[in-house]
């Protein structure tokens, strides 16, 4: 009789093979890797997202768990949490934004380095939030002070959520083109 347990099953859904975009040729002196380059850099982000937290309220207590023991979201290549935008390129912000805080956002945002991206984490966040919509102080949503790329609903989200969102964002870089023109542009 087979023993199986909670932690059989987690193992097991987590040994899926992450897919290099490529192939490699062995030779007897190596080897020769063809690919896009397009899909190495895009493969190479997607795995080594560092993020910048910017949170404010409750949210941020849940985005905290996300990298704790349990969840670690450094499985998933979100390795460590910056403290400086100069060596971050993802964003999360969570919890409510005031606009006394608006400008400390864009700032921190500006001063990221290319390609950077946005996650919004809870209702405060994405639009001012149950408690505080009809509050003048209260930024009525995110982006309008920075462009967003992927956004969490809840109140809070869970720490699931998050990291779901993550994946996402990393699916989203990994079909992202920069050397791949439009035929109209080219002259």
């Amino acid at each position: 009789m087979e023993e199986r347990s909670l932690g059989m099953e987690v193992e097991d859904k987590m040994k899926s093979p992450i897919v290099f975009p490529g192939q490699i040729h062995e030779t007897e002196n190596g080897g020769i890797l063809v690919t896009k380059l397009d899909e190495v850099i895009n493969w190479a982000r997607a795995n080594s997202l560092w993020p910048l937290v910017f949170g404010t309220s409750c949210c941020a207590i849940e985005m905290m768990s996300a990298a704790d023991a349990k969840y670690d979201w450094s499985r998933f290549g979100f390795e460590v949490a910056r403290a400086t935008p100069r060596q971050a390129d993802l964003i999360i912000v969570a919890g409510t934004i005031v606009m006394k805080m608006a400008p400390v956002l864009k700032r921190l945002y500006d001063q990221m380095p290319d390609p950077k991206y946005v996650i919004a984490m809870g209702a405060c966040t994405i639009s001012g939030g149950p408690f505080f919509y009809n509050t003048y102080s209260v930024v009525k949503g995110v982006d309008q002070i920075i462009p967003v790329d992927v956004y969490i609903p809840g109140c809070p989200p869970r720490p699931e959520a998050l990291l779901h969102s993550m994946i996402t964002l990393q699916e989203k870089i990994k079909h992202e083109q920069y050397f791949k023109k439009p035929i109209g542009v080219i002259k």
